[in-house]
């Protein structure tokens, strides 16, 4: 009986289930690597707001406390973006006429709020508290990056559930004394980063409950 396939026919078979596998591979890192960049996860992607708000300008440069402008951080599910009047309360006295700030004067003659673009805006079908976070000790820049240094607001974190859950299975290198959540510092910065055991206990923070599924899908 003659041969029906060459020598020549194991080494394209080989070939081919090799270049099989590495297509897989690559396809799987492509899909990877595009869902952990940029493009999908919108981290330091800066957003066109109405008005070119800078925190740097006003926490690093002028000092001014996180709470200052979003009142509700302690005590509300949302931090929410401050009511023109606050913003108001200065620029009735400073920078009064600049230009830019023109979106601003025409929101409190109007009484029509500013539409400020979300830059942190989590899913629908995650639960999320934000005075939860505020009160066990979570500092700002835990969540949404060095806000202190940012000219336009962007996304510090990718909110993702693998970052969610990160945190939430080691919560005692996150957690800070309350006096320092709006502190810029990073928590390993702080002298106090060595008491996170500590203050997550003293907090009520109850590490074995906090990946359970119900936490944040309810």
């Amino acid at each position: 009986m003659p041969q029906l396939f060459s020598r020549s026919s194991n080494i394209l078979a080989r070939a081919s289930i090799a270049a099989a596998v590495f297509g897989v591979a690559m396809t799987g890192w492509a899909a990877y690597t595009v869902w952990w960049s940029p493009y999908m996860t919108r981290v330091d992607v800066p957003l066109d707001q109405p008005v070119p708000f800078s925190h740097k300008h006003h926490v690093a440069g002028l000092g001014i406390d996180c709470r200052y402008c979003h009142t509700g951080v302690e005590k509300s599910a949302f931090a929410g973006v401050p009511p023109t009047e606050t913003c108001m309360t200065c620029h009735s006295q400073i920078w009064r006429d600049a230009p830019m700030l023109e979106p601003v004067r025409a929101s409190l003659r109007t009484e029509q709020p500013i539409q400020w673009n979300r830059v942190n805006d989590l899913p629908d079908f995650a639960f999320f508290n934000h005075s939860i976070h505020v009160n066990k000790g979570i500092g700002c820049v835990e969540c949404h990056g060095p806000v202190d240094r940012m000219p336009i607001t962007r996304r510090g974190e990718s909110l993702y559930m693998k970052w969610c859950l990160d945190c939430h299975r080691a919560p005692e290198e996150h957690v800070r004394l309350r006096k320092l959540v709006t502190d810029p510092r990073l928590t390993a910065d702080l002298p106090e980063a060595s008491v996170g055991e500590r203050v997550a206990h003293e907090y009520g923070v109850k590490k074995e409950q906090l990946t359970d599924c119900s936490i944040c899908h309810r």
